[in-house]
């Protein structure tokens, strides 16, 4: 072959070559488009893209993520598929039906645990601690914890030591702060205290947040590290985030290094206290230590558990610290935003308040001095329903999901698949009609109150707290706390929000505010 012979077929080769690339690249690029057009002809809900699943409408939508979702599933009676990239094999329906909350929850509790995928995510923080857990493990941390969170000795220590700390603590800071007159992030200074009141409970330890000064805790840092990096597991495909681990990168490393400052504070505390309870007589130490953790040592000492080893005992203490934390100060935070644009709701709290006082015998009490009673705060009813629609309305939790163990229909014939995900959105479900009525957006205590009583909704119409089987048994502790903190500050100042200030929810698990709260305390007269 000549040289010139050899040239064109080169050239020949060459182009025919980048032709079949063009030609195939077209194709392909034809194929998504057609694919996405029949997809969005034809199926309900949000776009589900060829190859990336909902992805690319999630980051279109990330600043409204809450209410996007919400407006999908109201414009299709509740309910709508979703499918994630391709390569992470997530797929399944998103749902704020009632009915079908129930029936995973309650009717086939057994097919729809928290599964793999939930587990992996929380698995160093979390360990098989209940909030992690399924199956008999969860069982026996669940039959334990309903053991000791309903005696009365657990019952009266926790709203002691509630007590002191919003008296002791929490009260005493913000007097500080308002002579200062300085603009506080309320939503910071909540997640300070609910965090102290948890470690108190769970761990009878005081880690000193809400000392005067507001100083860095260590173990609370590493904690809300810990808690933000395992979040952003449930933000990106597992293949990202196990090869961040795998090369101990990003928010993995920083992960890993908070998970070890927990844990070991954790070891710690949990060899100091069975140290301490053998060395004491086993009828005193049930009468001096009334602690989650030493109520847990006491039982396994008594052989009424035989359970719980060092490691579960740590897992099970992170896992309550988690479960109480963030969602109190989270559902506080908004309450008091909701009570401060709605004044008739606060002069009602506030009538409350007055009237319950007024039964005292000692009627002269200073404010400064108001120390609420276990009964007193029982009798508040209009503060009950007024929390609970502020839960209601923004929801710590503002979704959770389970996967399907078999393939499975639900009761109006929605079919799901093993290893499908079925996300329910609480912060949708609060929006919808069809389930709260024409109403739904309002913020109205009043739709808890009948005949001037209290009245609980179904939970799966109200699933805050879940609902069956996995009913949260913090469920009283938190309304404890949250009606003391609430009765106790409303009482004595006045909360302002800043002028222009921003409230939004955060994109993440839990619904934070973007921006914090930033308000002004004005004390009553």
């Amino acid at each position: 072959m000549s040289t010139t012979e050899f040239f064109f077929s080169s050239a020949a080769t060459t182009m025919c070559a980048k032709l079949n690339l063009y030609d195939v690249a077209f194709s392909l690029f034809c194929l998504f488009v057609f694919s996405s057009l029949v997809q969005k002809l034809t199926a309900k809900g949000p776009m589900l893209w060829p190859v990336f699943g909902i992805f690319p409408s999630l980051i279109m939508h990330s600043n409204c993520l809450h209410e996007w979702i919400t407006k999908a599933l109201i414009d299709n009676r509740g309910t709508i598929p979703f499918r994630g990239l391709a390569l992470g094999g997530s797929r399944g329906i998103v749902t704020a039906d009632p009915v079908k909350i129930e029936y995973m929850l309650k009717s086939k509790f057994h097919n729809f645990p928290k599964g793999k995928y939930y587990r992996e995510r929380f698995s160093e923080l979390l360990g098989e601690g209940i909030f992690n857990a399924d199956d008999q493990s969860w069982k026996h941390q669940r039959q334990a914890a309903a053991t000791v969170m309903h005696s009365v000795r657990f019952v009266e220590y926790s709203t002691e030591s509630m007590q002191d700390l919003v008296h002791k603590k929490l009260l005493k800071v913000l007097e500080n702060l308002v002579e200062s007159k300085v603009c506080i992030d309320l939503q910071e200074l909540l997640l300070r205290f609910t965090f102290d009141n948890i470690c108190v409970a769970a761990f009878g330890v005081d880690p000193g947040c809400m000392s005067i000064g507001l100083p860095d805790v260590p173990f609370a840092k590493a904690f809300e590290e810990a808690t933000e990096s395992t979040l952003c597991r449930f933000m990106v495909p597992p293949f990202v985030w196990k090869a961040l681990k795998f090369f101990d990168l990003g928010f993995e490393r920083r992960l890993k290094e908070s998970v070890k400052v927990v844990h070991d504070f954790a070891a710690k505390t949990v060899q100091e206290r069975k140290k301490e309870l053998a060395a004491q007589d086993q009828d005193i130490n049930l009468d001096e230590k009334f602690d989650l953790l030493s109520r847990l040592v006491s039982l396994e000492k008594g052989g009424k558990n035989g359970y719980f080893s060092d490691k579960l005992l740590e897992d099970f203490c992170i896992s309550f610290i988690l479960a109480g934390r963030d969602t109190s100060s989270v559902g506080l935070a908004w309450f008091f935003w909701l009570v401060s644009i709605h004044p008739h709701v606060e002069k009602n709290i506030l009538q409350e308040i007055h009237d319950i006082l007024c039964l005292r015998q000692q009627k002269d009490v200073k404010n400064s001095n108001i120390i609420f009673t276990t009964d007193e705060l029982h009798k508040m009813v209009y503060l009950q329903a007024a929390l609970s629609e502020s839960l209601r309305l923004y929801p710590p939790v503002p979704f959770d999901f389970k996967e399907v163990l078999e393939d499975d229909v639900f009761p109006d014939g929605t079919t799901v698949k093993s290893g499908d995900k079925v996300l329910y959105s609480i912060f949708s479900m609060a929006r919808m009609e069809s389930v709260w009525g024409s109403d739904c957006r309002e913020f109205k205590p009043e739709r808890w109150i009948k005949e001037g009583a209290f009245v609980s909704e179904n939970p799966f119409k109200y699933a805050v707290f879940n609902g069956g089987p996995r009913l949260c048994v913090g469920k009283k502790f938190a309304y404890t706390q949250m009606k003391m903190v609430t009765a106790s500050v409303l009482a004595r100042y006045s909360i302002q929000v800043v002028e222009g200030f921003e409230v939004a929810p955060k994109t993440t698990t839990t619904l934070y505010m973007k921006n914090g709260l930033m308000v002004r305390l004005v004390p009553r007269n």
